[in-house]
């Protein structure tokens, strides 16, 4: 008992984070109908932006991460005013690929700015601590992460359904061209998505790191593209729906490495992927789409 708690404490942990990730994926899907390929590699470089602050700087962690979630959003706004916005009225192939080539350029500048090495990631105290709940122990990271899961959830939902800027993004994902003939400014709305998943994105890189030993170039790889599958799992576009799928994901994963299946956990996802998009091709939460012939 004392061990399938603990799996579930860390099934919901790592799927809390995946969420996190996910919404990224699916905001500026939501939006820009973009699958934005680089945000495991903007995830990636907040770990590194980590490691420049607190290793190499050796500022406060308190302070480290208020600048390293400010420093992933000012790198996702100029991602998307270099790389996305020139392509907007291109053809969705074009700044696909465009999403692709910007993975590989993020890559490849962590390697070279950084090294192909490994790196330590700083150990944050506050985080790192033991907590015993009677016979289970976890660390505080591992409990702390659903909560900030949920917490960033409510408000960006909030931020959503009852402020004039969510009401603005709703219009946009649902008519591009007319919300920007009602006078709405896309390109702050626009930038505006970039900075939340972005700051997202930086949290998550945070709470997921933290109980790994390393860094490296290609970290932001997998773990980026489980969270496109949980989004997709859920119905891209769809907030609740990334929130879902991270967790499913995450907990299916945590299970299938304990019961020493660990060498099929990352093919498990994609299977389950396949199954639900066979029953529901718009993913558990996603809308059906009305095309005009």
């Amino acid at each position: 008992m004392t061990n399938f708690l603990q799996y579930c404490l860390a099934g919901l942990s790592i799927g809390s984070i995946y969420a996190l990730i996910a919404i990224g994926y699916t905001m500026v899907y939501g939006i820009l109908r973009l699958i934005n390929f680089a945000h495991g590699d903007i995830f990636m470089m907040a770990a590194y932006f980590m490691i420049f602050a607190m290793v190499d700087y050796a500022i406060p962690w308190y302070v480290s991460i208020v600048l390293v979630i400010l420093v992933t959003i000012v790198l996702g706004v100029i991602i998307e005013k270099l790389a996305y916005k020139p392509l907007r009225t291109a053809p969705r192939m074009s700044i696909m690929i465009s999403a692709i080539g910007v993975s590989y350029l993020l890559q490849n500048l962590a390697t070279y700015l950084f090294s192909a090495l490994p790196k330590q990631y700083p150990s944050i105290p506050m985080l790192n601590k033991t907590l015993h709940f009677g016979e289970v122990s976890t660390s505080l990271v591992t409990v702390l992460t659903p909560i900030v899961c949920i917490i960033c959830v409510v408000a960006l939902l909030a931020l959503v359904k009852y402020t004039k800027v969510g009401m603005a993004m709703r219009a946009v994902s649902k008519d591009f061209d007319t919300a920007q003939l009602m006078g709405i400014q896309i390109n702050n709305i626009i930038s505006l998505t970039f900075v939340i998943g972005c700051g997202l994105a930086a949290v998550g890189s945070m709470l997921y790191f933290t109980p790994r030993p390393s860094v490296f170039p290609l970290a932001g790889s997998l773990p980026g593209l489980k969270c496109f599958i949980a989004a997709v799992f859920g119905g891209i576009g769809s907030i609740p729906g990334a929130v879902v799928g991270g967790l499913v994901v995450g907990v299916c994963e945590t299970f299938m490495k304990a019961v020493g299946l660990s060498e099929f956990s990352d093919v498990f996802t994609f299977v389950l992927l396949v199954i639900v998009l066979m029953f529901k091709p718009t993913g558990l939460f996603g809308e059906k789409i009305s095309e005009k012939v």
